[in-house]
């Protein structure tokens, strides 16, 4: 709807003279890009419908990125750096979306909360920064395994260093431990 209003809205203009035809084709292209995200949100919805209803994923459109946000306890167990089969599970109902989306970047971010880590997991991972990017590098190898084009995928950990919530409660520890699957304009 919004894209045949906005196509609608800029072909009058044009057609008054109002607007010139570069500006007239950089708005199409942006309904068509509005419409593709749109799609791809529904989608995604669609195929986490039960992971959202549950609160263990998020998704969100804004500023052109749609961010799918995996709450840590679905994609890891504590204390590892390696998904868990719920977690290979979430991720495989969206990889087709994912493969199908070619003209986006997906990042993968990890992020932790501000608990130390635990004396065996600390013999490799010596600070959360570490725990939270070898998490979100085990996403994109996944991701990659099962198709999705290397050359669109990024891993970066945050650490505790951007939290969305207080790390003085558990459930804001719980929020704060999570990985966001993001798609992005591709750079380059």
């Amino acid at each position: 709807m919004f894209k045949k209003t906005l196509i609608t809205v800029v072909l009058a203009a044009t057609l008054g003279g109002c607007v010139s035809q570069s500006t007239y084709n950089q708005e199409v292209q942006t309904a068509n890009t509005y419409a593709g995200q749109s799609r791809t949100y529904q989608a995604l919805s669609a195929q986490l419908q039960k992971e959202v209803q549950a609160d263990q994923v998020r998704i969100k459109e804004l500023q052109g990125q749609l961010t799918v946000t995996l709450i840590d306890e679905i994609v890891f167990s504590s204390g590892s750096a390696q998904m868990n089969a719920k977690g290979r599970e979430t991720l495989e109902k969206i990889v087709g979306t994912l493969q199908s989306v070619t003209d986006k970047r997906i990042v993968v971010r990890g992020y932790t909360d501000n608990e130390p880590i635990g004396y065996e997991l600390r013999q490799r991972y010596p600070s959360n920064w570490e725990l939270s990017t070898a998490r979100s590098s085990d996403v994109v190898r996944f991701l990659q395994a099962k198709g999705i084009d290397p050359t669109r995928l990024e891993a970066s950990g945050f650490g505790e260093y951007q939290p969305v919530a207080p790390n003085s409660t558990a459930a804001g520890r719980k929020e704060n431990r999570r990985i966001e699957i993001v798609l992005t304009d591709m750079k380059f």
